[in-house]
């Protein structure tokens, strides 16, 4: 069961990444115990599964970690069929997208822990739903995705509670 975050008194970073790696294992415990089948199937009126909600989150994580370097996301690269995103394709297993996203989470906290500050910015990416010419800070970074991984945690618990009752901080 997910702790719940506590505040790393006077070290707001600690606090921050804390309260982000507090929502990853949300999403984590909610596919535990579950075969690759009960984990792909959707139970409900969405279209996401537990598997699928795994990977867009990895895959989310790694984008933004490739904006805050300013690299090219290696993993967006040639995809053309944007809901690849929120299932697992024919080679993936729920165990390989846990090792990838483990890196992932390994490689942001190195380069979050590395900035001199979480005011230092970089620029969002020409986008629609980005405003023009924006900047973010590694801050706004980990707040992001504190809300990204606790909207999908809320849906994780619902699929979970619906393919086998098993509820969250049970």
């Amino acid at each position: 069961m997910a702790q719940i975050s506590t505040e790393v008194l006077g070290d707001e970073r600690g606090t921050l990444l804390a309260f982000v790696e507090s929502q990853r294992a949300a999403l984590r415990e909610a596919a535990a115990g579950l075969t690759e089948e009960q984990a792909a199937s959707r139970p409900s009126a969405s279209e996401l599964s537990l598997s699928g909600l795994l990977k867009h989150v990895a895959e989310t994580e790694l984008a933004w970690l490739r904006m805050a370097q300013q690299r090219p996301n290696e993993r967006m690269q040639g995809r053309t069929d944007w809901h690849d995103g929120f299932r697992l394709t024919e080679a993936e297993t729920i165990p390989g997208v846990l090792a990838f996203w483990e890196g992932v989470t390994a490689e942001l906290t190195a380069f979050v822990n590395a900035r001199p500050s979480l005011d230092e910015t970089f620029p969002l990416p020409e986008a629609p739903w980005f405003p023009k010419d924006a900047k973010v800070s590694m801050r706004w970074l980990l707040i992001h995705l504190v809300e990204e991984f606790a909207r999908h945690a809320g849906h994780a618990d619902i699929l979970r509670e619906s393919i086998d009752g098993t509820k969250a901080m049970g």
